[in-house]
């Protein structure tokens, strides 16, 4: 009876541990899949600036891995990051497995519903293009017209999902949960090409010589809420939203760029 007392106490001990990590961190969720924003990194890849993923011995590298450690800093807190499915981050949010979502989310209205949004914390003119193999039948193409026939696809969950509809002749193909599967689809000929954010294509076109991308001078038409990334908070947080946003104004529109451009070369490497 004594041991297994003893044996529960331990027990005890170690959830109170855990319990009080979690209460002096900042848990934070992120795909850690949508290069240049984060992506998954083993421990000998890591740069000074990635962070172990929590419950694995992997890191998340990336610019809103840059952004988290200096919002945990400024709180007081330990930043500790947790890999979601795109799909899953607002469910996660709501659901209190984590603080904040930093992810690369555009505040869209229809996201304004159920989660509180920051100020932006990357704002950019938000080229979106045609992603497709190197030797796509469709390499030539010079408009939004030029795609009649193909099969477009995007990631689940996204406005590029949306954004099809503008390639005129195009079939809207199976999308997928994440940016490693939209790759493979096309890298296998599944489907022709998929959109993406400019800065996200050039990361994947710097890992994949079978990929390429289109720009077009006549672009897609965007709503200017997709041209910022902001962080997501349950709408009843808005001390920590106010104080967040507090953090954020201590970040210079310069030094934003440039952790950006360092981000992008590092998930060009």
């Amino acid at each position: 009876m004594e041991r297994v007392l003893s044996l529960l106490g331990l027990l005890l001990v170690f959830v109170l541990i855990g319990c009080e990590e979690e209460n002096n961190s900042f848990i934070v969720g992120m795909e850690c899949d949508y290069a240049p924003y984060n992506w998954t990194v083993t421990e000998s890849d890591a740069s000074d600036i990635a962070v172990q993923i929590d419950g694995s011995n992997q890191y998340c590298e990336g610019y809103d891995v840059q952004v988290a450690s200096r919002l945990a800093e400024d709180l007081g807190l330990d930043l500790m990051i947790r890999k979601i499915a795109w799909d899953g981050l607002p469910s996660a949010l709501n659901s209190n497995q984590i603080d904040a979502i930093i992810a690369g989310m555009s505040p869209t209205p229809e996201r304004a519903q159920t989660m509180n949004f920051t100020n932006a914390y990357f704002t950019e003119d938000s080229e979106q293009v045609v992603v497709l193999r190197s030797d796509s039948d469709y390499l030539n193409a010079n408009s939004l017209n030029d795609f009649t026939g193909a099969t477009v696809i995007a990631q689940l969950g996204t406005f590029q999902v949306d954004l099809i509809a503008q390639l005129d002749g195009a079939n809207s193909g199976t999308h997928l949960a994440d940016y490693p599967a939209v790759i493979n689809s096309v890298v296998s000929g599944v489907a022709d090409a998929y959109i993406a954010e400019r800065a996200v294509a050039e990361a994947h076109v710097a890992n994949n010589s079978e990929l390429t991308f289109i720009s077009f001078i006549d672009g897609f038409e965007l709503d200017p809420a997709y041209n910022t990334v902001a962080v997501a908070l349950r709408l009843e947080d808005t001390e920590l939203r106010a104080d967040i946003n507090e953090a954020l104004a201590k970040i210079s529109e310069d030094t934003r760029v440039e952790w950006m451009d360092e981000a992008s070369l590092r998930a060009g490497e």
